[in-house]
Protein backbone atom coordinates (compact mmCIF):
# COMPACT_ATOMS: atom_id res chain seq x y z
CA UNK A 1 0.00 0.00 0.00
CA UNK A 2 3.20 2.08 0.59
CA UNK A 3 4.15 1.93 -2.49
CA UNK A 4 0.91 2.31 -4.31
CA UNK A 5 0.32 5.70 -1.96
CA UNK A 6 3.83 6.85 -3.40
CA UNK A 7 3.08 6.37 -6.66
CA UNK A 8 -0.55 7.61 -6.80
CA UNK A 9 -0.02 10.85 -5.01
CA UNK A 10 -2.90 12.90 -4.19
CA UNK A 11 -6.49 12.59 -3.71
CA UNK A 12 -7.55 8.45 -3.74
CA UNK A 13 -10.91 8.68 -5.06
CA UNK A 14 -10.32 11.26 -7.77
CA UNK A 15 -7.53 8.29 -9.36
CA UNK A 16 -10.78 6.25 -8.71
CA UNK A 17 -13.26 8.33 -10.52
CA UNK A 18 -10.12 8.28 -13.71
CA UNK A 19 -9.90 4.61 -13.27
CA UNK A 20 -13.93 3.51 -13.71
CA UNK A 21 -13.92 6.13 -16.54
CA UNK A 22 -10.97 4.93 -18.28
CA UNK A 23 -12.71 1.26 -18.12
CA UNK A 24 -15.84 2.79 -19.36
CA UNK A 25 -13.65 4.35 -22.59
CA UNK A 26 -11.60 0.85 -23.12
CA UNK A 27 -14.91 -1.20 -23.50
CA UNK A 28 -17.12 0.92 -24.95
CA UNK A 29 -14.57 2.96 -27.87
CA UNK A 30 -13.60 -1.09 -28.23
CA UNK A 31 -17.19 -1.48 -29.53
CA UNK A 32 -18.36 1.53 -31.00
CA UNK A 33 -15.25 1.64 -33.17
CA UNK A 34 -16.47 -0.77 -35.84
CA UNK A 35 -16.17 2.29 -38.56
CA UNK A 36 -12.43 2.51 -38.25
CA UNK A 37 -12.25 -1.23 -38.11
CA UNK A 38 -13.69 -1.85 -41.11
CA UNK A 39 -11.65 0.97 -42.60
CA UNK A 40 -8.36 -0.06 -41.02
CA UNK A 41 -8.76 -3.75 -41.68
CA UNK A 42 -7.68 -4.36 -38.50
CA UNK A 43 -10.04 -5.37 -35.87
CA UNK A 44 -7.19 -4.20 -32.56
CA UNK A 45 -6.33 -1.05 -34.38
CA UNK A 46 -8.22 1.50 -33.22
CA UNK A 47 -8.04 0.55 -29.63
CA UNK A 48 -4.87 -0.41 -29.79
CA UNK A 49 -4.06 3.64 -30.62
CA UNK A 50 -6.38 4.70 -28.08
CA UNK A 51 -5.19 3.00 -25.32
CA UNK A 52 -1.63 4.00 -26.32
CA UNK A 53 -3.20 7.34 -25.93
CA UNK A 54 -4.64 6.67 -22.56
CA UNK A 55 -1.41 5.30 -21.26
CA UNK A 56 0.24 8.31 -22.43
CA UNK A 57 -2.22 10.22 -20.57
CA UNK A 58 -1.31 8.02 -17.36
CA UNK A 59 2.27 9.02 -17.30
CA UNK A 60 1.29 12.48 -17.93
CA UNK A 61 -0.69 12.09 -14.57
CA UNK A 62 2.08 10.98 -12.96
CA UNK A 63 4.67 13.49 -13.64
CA UNK A 64 2.42 16.22 -13.42
CA UNK A 65 0.88 15.28 -9.62
CA UNK A 66 4.43 15.68 -8.19
CA UNK A 67 4.99 19.46 -9.49
CA UNK A 68 4.67 22.07 -7.28
CA UNK A 69 0.98 23.66 -7.98
CA UNK A 70 2.91 26.87 -8.17
CA UNK A 71 4.72 26.23 -11.25
CA UNK A 72 1.55 26.07 -13.11
CA UNK A 73 1.26 30.09 -13.01
CA UNK A 74 4.71 29.83 -15.38
CA UNK A 75 3.15 26.94 -17.52
CA UNK A 76 0.18 29.78 -18.19
CA UNK A 77 2.72 32.39 -19.00
CA UNK A 78 4.22 29.79 -21.95
CA UNK A 79 1.02 28.03 -23.12
CA UNK A 80 -0.87 31.29 -23.54
CA UNK A 81 1.29 33.06 -26.09
CA UNK A 82 2.00 29.27 -27.77
CA UNK A 83 -1.37 28.45 -28.11
CA UNK A 84 -2.25 31.59 -29.42
CA UNK A 85 0.68 31.25 -32.05
CA UNK A 86 -0.22 27.34 -33.35
CA UNK A 87 -4.19 28.86 -33.43
CA UNK A 88 -3.38 31.18 -35.50
CA UNK A 89 -0.96 29.11 -37.63
CA UNK A 90 -3.80 26.36 -37.91
CA UNK A 91 -6.39 28.86 -39.09
CA UNK A 92 -3.54 30.39 -41.50
CA UNK A 93 -2.90 26.63 -42.84
CA UNK A 94 -6.51 26.22 -43.57
CA UNK A 95 -7.40 29.73 -45.60
CA UNK A 96 -4.06 29.58 -47.44
CA UNK A 97 -3.19 25.55 -48.30
CA UNK A 98 -6.76 24.67 -47.90
CA UNK A 99 -6.02 21.83 -45.77
CA UNK A 100 -9.00 21.25 -43.01
CA UNK A 101 -10.74 17.93 -41.32
CA UNK A 102 -14.49 18.15 -41.82
CA UNK A 103 -14.04 20.92 -43.59
CA UNK A 104 -12.44 22.92 -40.45
CA UNK A 105 -9.30 23.92 -39.38
CA UNK A 106 -8.51 22.72 -35.92
CA UNK A 107 -5.27 20.37 -36.30
CA UNK A 108 -1.73 21.13 -36.38
CA UNK A 109 1.42 17.77 -36.94
CA UNK A 110 4.65 17.91 -35.45
CA UNK A 111 6.76 14.57 -36.12
CA UNK A 112 3.33 12.70 -36.86
CA UNK A 113 1.76 13.60 -33.97
CA UNK A 114 -1.37 15.52 -34.60
CA UNK A 115 -3.21 17.52 -32.04
CA UNK A 116 -5.83 20.21 -31.57
CA UNK A 117 -4.23 23.73 -30.44
CA UNK A 118 -7.51 24.83 -29.12
CA UNK A 119 -6.77 22.05 -26.04
CA UNK A 120 -2.96 23.30 -25.58
CA UNK A 121 -5.27 26.85 -25.01
CA UNK A 122 -7.73 25.56 -22.43
CA UNK A 123 -5.08 24.22 -20.39
CA UNK A 124 -3.35 27.77 -20.55
CA UNK A 125 -6.59 29.71 -19.93
CA UNK A 126 -7.38 28.00 -16.96
CA UNK A 127 -4.11 28.70 -15.70
CA UNK A 128 -3.81 32.41 -16.53
CA UNK A 129 -7.35 33.20 -15.03
CA UNK A 130 -6.82 31.42 -11.78
CA UNK A 131 -4.05 33.66 -11.22
CA UNK A 132 -5.51 36.55 -12.57
CA UNK A 133 -7.96 36.24 -9.86
CA UNK A 134 -6.01 35.33 -7.58
CA UNK A 135 -3.49 38.80 -7.26
CA UNK A 136 -6.42 40.52 -7.74
CA UNK A 137 -8.64 39.93 -4.76
CA UNK A 138 -9.39 42.56 -2.19
CA UNK A 139 -11.30 42.58 1.25
CA UNK A 140 -14.97 42.14 -0.73
CA UNK A 141 -14.26 41.00 -4.22
CA UNK A 142 -12.00 41.29 -7.36
CA UNK A 143 -10.72 44.51 -8.78
CA UNK A 144 -12.17 45.44 -11.77
CA UNK A 145 -9.12 45.25 -13.45
CA UNK A 146 -8.92 41.23 -12.80
CA UNK A 147 -11.72 41.21 -15.59
CA UNK A 148 -10.50 43.57 -18.01
CA UNK A 149 -7.23 41.49 -17.60
CA UNK A 150 -9.03 38.34 -18.32
CA UNK A 151 -11.07 39.75 -21.37
CA UNK A 152 -7.99 41.21 -22.73
CA UNK A 153 -5.82 37.99 -22.57
CA UNK A 154 -9.04 35.78 -23.33
CA UNK A 155 -10.90 37.44 -26.44
CA UNK A 156 -8.29 36.88 -28.99
CA UNK A 157 -7.73 33.42 -28.12
CA UNK A 158 -11.57 32.75 -28.05
CA UNK A 159 -12.21 34.13 -31.33
CA UNK A 160 -9.89 32.43 -33.63
CA UNK A 161 -11.00 28.78 -32.04
CA UNK A 162 -14.72 29.96 -32.37
CA UNK A 163 -14.04 30.69 -36.04
CA UNK A 164 -13.16 26.73 -36.45
CA UNK A 165 -14.62 25.57 -33.41
CA UNK A 166 -17.93 27.29 -32.05
CA UNK A 167 -19.01 24.79 -29.40
CA UNK A 168 -15.27 25.23 -28.11
CA UNK A 169 -15.24 28.69 -27.61
CA UNK A 170 -18.96 28.89 -26.01
CA UNK A 171 -17.65 26.19 -23.72
CA UNK A 172 -14.75 28.34 -22.96
CA UNK A 173 -17.02 31.42 -22.48
CA UNK A 174 -19.11 29.65 -20.41
CA UNK A 175 -16.35 28.27 -18.06
CA UNK A 176 -14.83 31.70 -17.71
CA UNK A 177 -18.18 33.23 -16.50
CA UNK A 178 -18.19 31.27 -13.85
CA UNK A 179 -14.60 31.94 -12.93
CA UNK A 180 -15.54 35.19 -12.66
CA UNK A 181 -18.74 34.83 -11.04
CA UNK A 182 -16.36 32.47 -8.12
CA UNK A 183 -13.77 34.83 -8.46
CA UNK A 184 -15.70 37.80 -6.58
CA UNK A 185 -16.15 39.59 -10.02
CA UNK A 186 -18.98 42.58 -9.27
CA UNK A 187 -21.89 41.83 -10.64
CA UNK A 188 -22.51 44.50 -12.33
CA UNK A 189 -19.14 44.43 -14.19
CA UNK A 190 -20.07 40.99 -15.05
CA UNK A 191 -23.51 42.36 -16.58
CA UNK A 192 -22.33 44.98 -18.58
CA UNK A 193 -19.51 42.27 -19.93
CA UNK A 194 -22.24 39.30 -20.88
CA UNK A 195 -24.59 42.02 -22.10
CA UNK A 196 -21.64 43.41 -24.38
CA UNK A 197 -20.99 39.59 -25.10
CA UNK A 198 -24.80 38.70 -25.97
CA UNK A 199 -24.19 42.09 -28.63
CA UNK A 200 -21.17 40.76 -30.53
CA UNK A 201 -22.46 37.25 -29.95
CA UNK A 202 -25.95 38.13 -31.90
CA UNK A 203 -23.74 40.26 -34.77
CA UNK A 204 -21.50 37.05 -35.35
CA UNK A 205 -24.94 35.11 -36.02
CA UNK A 206 -26.41 37.77 -38.02
CA UNK A 207 -23.62 37.74 -39.97
CA UNK A 208 -23.58 33.89 -40.03
CA UNK A 209 -26.94 33.73 -40.86
CA UNK A 210 -26.70 36.21 -43.92
CA UNK A 211 -23.61 34.41 -45.45
CA UNK A 212 -25.24 31.21 -45.19
CA UNK A 213 -27.83 32.44 -47.53
CA UNK A 214 -24.96 33.41 -49.28
CA UNK A 215 -24.06 30.13 -49.46
CA UNK A 216 -27.25 28.54 -50.79
CA UNK A 217 -27.64 31.46 -53.23
CA UNK A 218 -24.28 29.77 -54.73
CA UNK A 219 -22.60 32.95 -53.75
CA UNK A 220 -19.33 33.31 -52.28
CA UNK A 221 -18.77 35.28 -48.85
CA UNK A 222 -15.22 35.80 -47.25
CA UNK A 223 -13.67 32.94 -46.41
CA UNK A 224 -13.47 33.59 -42.56
CA UNK A 225 -16.71 32.53 -42.42
CA UNK A 226 -16.96 29.31 -43.76
CA UNK A 227 -18.00 27.71 -40.63
CA UNK A 228 -20.96 29.45 -41.32
CA UNK A 229 -23.54 27.27 -42.61
CA UNK A 230 -22.53 24.11 -40.52
CA UNK A 231 -23.48 26.61 -37.37
CA UNK A 232 -26.90 27.63 -38.70
CA UNK A 233 -27.43 24.60 -39.88
CA UNK A 234 -26.98 22.29 -36.70
CA UNK A 235 -29.60 25.05 -34.71
CA UNK A 236 -32.26 24.98 -37.25
CA UNK A 237 -32.09 21.42 -37.27
CA UNK A 238 -32.01 21.54 -33.60
CA UNK A 239 -35.31 23.21 -33.51
CA UNK A 240 -36.77 22.05 -36.22
CA UNK A 241 -39.71 19.11 -36.10
CA UNK A 242 -38.63 17.31 -38.74
CA UNK A 243 -38.65 13.69 -36.17
CA UNK A 244 -42.41 14.24 -36.38
CA UNK A 245 -42.90 15.76 -39.70
CA UNK A 246 -40.66 13.75 -42.14
CA UNK A 247 -41.21 9.61 -42.88
CA UNK A 248 -38.58 7.43 -40.90
CA UNK A 249 -36.41 6.74 -43.51
CA UNK A 250 -36.10 10.38 -45.05
CA UNK A 251 -35.54 11.38 -41.44
CA UNK A 252 -32.38 8.96 -41.29
CA UNK A 253 -31.10 9.83 -44.61
CA UNK A 254 -30.84 13.75 -43.45
CA UNK A 255 -30.55 13.86 -40.02
CA UNK A 256 -28.66 10.44 -39.84
CA UNK A 257 -26.39 11.24 -36.49
CA UNK A 258 -29.30 12.53 -34.41
CA UNK A 259 -31.65 9.96 -35.32
CA UNK A 260 -29.41 6.99 -35.24
CA UNK A 261 -28.27 8.51 -31.52
CA UNK A 262 -32.25 8.41 -30.52
CA UNK A 263 -32.49 5.11 -32.23
CA UNK A 264 -29.65 3.59 -29.51
CA UNK A 265 -31.57 5.44 -26.61
CA UNK A 266 -34.87 4.23 -27.76
CA UNK A 267 -33.62 0.40 -28.22
CA UNK A 268 -31.87 0.21 -24.45
CA UNK A 269 -33.37 -0.37 -21.44
CA UNK A 270 -32.42 -0.96 -17.73
CA UNK A 271 -29.89 -3.01 -18.20
CA UNK A 272 -28.74 -2.23 -22.28
CA UNK A 273 -28.29 -5.07 -24.30
CA UNK A 274 -24.84 -5.13 -23.18
CA UNK A 275 -20.99 -4.51 -24.05
CA UNK A 276 -20.13 -4.75 -27.53
CA UNK A 277 -23.69 -5.74 -28.80
CA UNK A 278 -24.47 -2.34 -30.08
CA UNK A 279 -26.32 -1.97 -33.33
CA UNK A 280 -26.45 2.08 -34.02
CA UNK A 281 -22.51 1.98 -33.90
CA UNK A 282 -22.33 0.35 -37.57
CA UNK A 283 -24.87 3.99 -38.44
CA UNK A 284 -22.94 6.67 -36.51
CA UNK A 285 -20.33 7.86 -37.81
CA UNK A 286 -18.79 9.37 -34.26
CA UNK A 287 -19.98 6.62 -32.44
CA UNK A 288 -16.52 6.44 -30.49
CA UNK A 289 -16.67 10.31 -29.87
CA UNK A 290 -19.00 12.61 -30.01
CA UNK A 291 -22.03 10.09 -29.59
CA UNK A 292 -20.12 7.84 -27.51
CA UNK A 293 -22.64 8.41 -24.72
CA UNK A 294 -25.55 7.46 -26.90
CA UNK A 295 -23.73 4.18 -27.34
CA UNK A 296 -23.02 3.41 -23.55
CA UNK A 297 -26.94 4.09 -22.85
CA UNK A 298 -27.64 1.19 -26.11
CA UNK A 299 -24.84 -1.24 -24.41
CA UNK A 300 -25.44 -0.13 -20.18
CA UNK A 301 -28.93 0.29 -20.37
CA UNK A 302 -30.01 3.42 -18.28
CA UNK A 303 -27.62 2.35 -15.53
CA UNK A 304 -24.96 2.72 -17.39
CA UNK A 305 -25.88 5.90 -18.53
CA UNK A 306 -26.97 7.63 -15.14
CA UNK A 307 -23.64 5.88 -13.79
CA UNK A 308 -21.40 7.86 -16.24
CA UNK A 309 -23.18 10.93 -15.28
CA UNK A 310 -22.86 10.17 -11.39
CA UNK A 311 -19.28 9.83 -12.21
CA UNK A 312 -18.68 13.10 -13.66
CA UNK A 313 -21.18 14.64 -10.55
CA UNK A 314 -18.60 12.57 -8.26
CA UNK A 315 -15.73 13.93 -10.04
CA UNK A 316 -17.21 18.11 -9.24
CA UNK A 317 -17.98 17.42 -5.96
CA UNK A 318 -14.51 15.59 -4.94
CA UNK A 319 -12.79 18.76 -7.01
CA UNK A 320 -15.00 21.00 -4.82
CA UNK A 321 -13.78 19.57 -1.62
CA UNK A 322 -10.21 19.67 -2.54
CA UNK A 323 -10.68 23.38 -3.13
CA UNK A 324 -11.93 23.87 0.36
CA UNK A 325 -9.16 22.78 1.57
CA UNK A 326 -6.68 24.47 -0.39
CA UNK A 327 -4.55 27.19 1.42
CA UNK A 328 -3.93 30.18 -1.04
CA UNK A 329 -6.53 31.35 -3.79
CA UNK A 330 -4.14 30.67 -6.97
CA UNK A 331 -5.11 26.75 -5.93
CA UNK A 332 -8.50 26.99 -5.63
CA UNK A 333 -9.51 29.53 -8.41
CA UNK A 334 -7.28 26.44 -10.88
CA UNK A 335 -9.33 23.04 -9.52
CA UNK A 336 -12.39 25.00 -9.73
CA UNK A 337 -11.80 25.96 -13.18
CA UNK A 338 -10.46 22.50 -13.81
CA UNK A 339 -13.72 20.71 -12.44
CA UNK A 340 -15.74 23.58 -14.31
CA UNK A 341 -14.02 22.71 -17.73
CA UNK A 342 -14.23 18.88 -17.64
CA UNK A 343 -17.47 18.36 -16.05
CA UNK A 344 -19.38 21.07 -18.30
CA UNK A 345 -17.77 19.41 -21.25
CA UNK A 346 -19.18 16.24 -20.21
CA UNK A 347 -22.50 17.73 -20.27
CA UNK A 348 -22.84 19.28 -23.11
CA UNK A 349 -21.67 15.76 -24.72
CA UNK A 350 -24.33 13.90 -22.90
CA UNK A 351 -27.44 16.66 -23.60
CA UNK A 352 -26.26 16.07 -27.07
CA UNK A 353 -26.58 12.50 -27.44
CA UNK A 354 -30.17 12.55 -25.84
CA UNK A 355 -31.03 15.89 -28.20
CA UNK A 356 -31.50 18.47 -25.31
CA UNK A 357 -28.58 20.40 -27.37
CA UNK A 358 -28.10 20.83 -31.23
CA UNK A 359 -25.13 18.35 -32.36
CA UNK A 360 -21.64 20.71 -31.35
CA UNK A 361 -18.54 18.13 -31.92
CA UNK A 362 -17.53 17.59 -28.04
CA UNK A 363 -16.46 14.98 -27.17
CA UNK A 364 -16.75 12.95 -23.73
CA UNK A 365 -13.94 13.76 -21.31
CA UNK A 366 -11.59 10.71 -20.68
CA UNK A 367 -14.14 8.34 -22.58
CA UNK A 368 -14.38 9.41 -26.02
CA UNK A 369 -11.44 8.26 -28.37
CA UNK A 370 -8.91 11.07 -28.73
CA UNK A 371 -5.15 11.65 -28.90
CA UNK A 372 -4.84 15.53 -27.63
CA UNK A 373 -8.03 16.11 -25.81
CA UNK A 374 -7.73 13.01 -23.81
CA UNK A 375 -3.63 13.90 -22.89
CA UNK A 376 -4.55 17.63 -22.27
CA UNK A 377 -7.69 16.29 -19.79
CA UNK A 378 -5.10 13.86 -18.20
CA UNK A 379 -2.97 17.08 -17.58
CA UNK A 380 -5.73 18.96 -15.81
CA UNK A 381 -6.35 15.90 -13.79
CA UNK A 382 -2.72 15.82 -12.53
CA UNK A 383 -2.89 19.16 -11.39
CA UNK A 384 -5.84 18.49 -9.38
CA UNK A 385 -3.68 15.92 -8.05
CA UNK A 386 -0.98 17.85 -7.86
CA UNK A 387 -3.03 20.84 -5.95
CA UNK A 388 -4.29 18.06 -3.25
CA UNK A 389 -1.23 15.90 -2.68
CA UNK A 390 1.05 19.62 -1.83
CA UNK A 391 -2.20 20.98 0.26
CA UNK A 392 -2.22 17.71 2.37
CA UNK A 393 1.17 18.15 2.77
CA UNK A 394 0.43 21.79 4.11
CA UNK A 395 -2.24 20.92 6.23
CA UNK A 396 -0.02 17.95 7.72
CA UNK A 397 2.54 20.62 8.46
CA UNK A 398 0.40 22.91 9.89
CA UNK A 399 -0.66 20.06 12.07
CA UNK A 400 2.52 19.24 13.24
CA UNK A 401 3.41 22.64 14.40
CA UNK A 402 0.51 23.45 16.09
CA UNK A 403 1.14 20.01 18.22
CA UNK A 404 5.00 20.81 18.71
CA UNK A 405 5.74 21.82 22.30
CA UNK A 406 9.18 22.74 22.57
CA UNK A 407 11.26 25.14 20.43
CA UNK A 408 13.70 22.45 18.93
CA UNK A 409 10.31 20.59 17.52
CA UNK A 410 9.37 24.29 15.73
CA UNK A 411 12.93 24.16 14.30
CA UNK A 412 12.98 20.53 13.20
CA UNK A 413 9.63 21.29 11.36
CA UNK A 414 10.72 24.92 9.78
CA UNK A 415 13.22 23.08 8.04
CA UNK A 416 11.69 20.21 6.77
CA UNK A 417 11.53 19.87 3.10
CA UNK A 418 7.87 19.73 1.28
CA UNK A 419 8.91 20.38 -1.74
CA UNK A 420 10.06 24.31 -1.76
CA UNK A 421 9.91 26.58 -4.39
CA UNK A 422 11.89 29.44 -5.39
CA UNK A 423 11.16 32.47 -3.75
CA UNK A 424 10.29 34.54 -6.68
CA UNK A 425 6.95 37.09 -6.21
CA UNK A 426 5.16 35.64 -8.73
CA UNK A 427 5.47 31.84 -7.41
CA UNK A 428 4.91 32.65 -3.83
CA UNK A 429 2.02 31.38 -2.29
CA UNK A 430 -0.56 33.95 -1.84
CA UNK A 431 -2.49 34.39 1.76
CA UNK A 432 -6.02 33.01 0.90
CA UNK A 433 -8.88 35.61 1.28
CA UNK A 434 -8.62 38.84 3.27
CA UNK A 435 -11.91 38.70 4.45
CA UNK A 436 -10.65 35.83 6.13
CA UNK A 437 -8.14 35.88 8.20
CA UNK A 438 -10.29 38.06 10.83
CA UNK A 439 -12.31 35.24 11.34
Amino acid sequence: MDLISKIFKGDKVIWMIFALLCVVSVIEVFSAASILTYKSGNHWAPIMQHSKYLLIGLLTMLFVQNVRYQWFKVFAFLIVPVSFLLLLWASAKGYVSGERVNGAARWLEFFGIRFQPSEVAKLGLVCIIAYVLSIYQKEDHADNKAFYWIIGVTTPIILLIGLENFSTAALLLVVIFIMLFIGRVKILTLIKGVGSGIIILTAIVGIAFLFSTFDKSEKKGPTIFHRATTWVNRITNHISDAEDSLPVAKYLEEYGQRGHANIAIASSNIMGVGPGNSIQRDFLSQAFSDFIYAIIIEELGLIGGIGVTLLYIWLLMRIGKIAKKCRDRFSMFLVLGIGLMLVIQAMINMMVAVGLLPITGQPLPLISKGGSSGVINCVLLGMVLSVSYYTDLQIEREQKIKEATTKDELEELNQEDIGQIPNSPMLKEDSGFIDEKNI
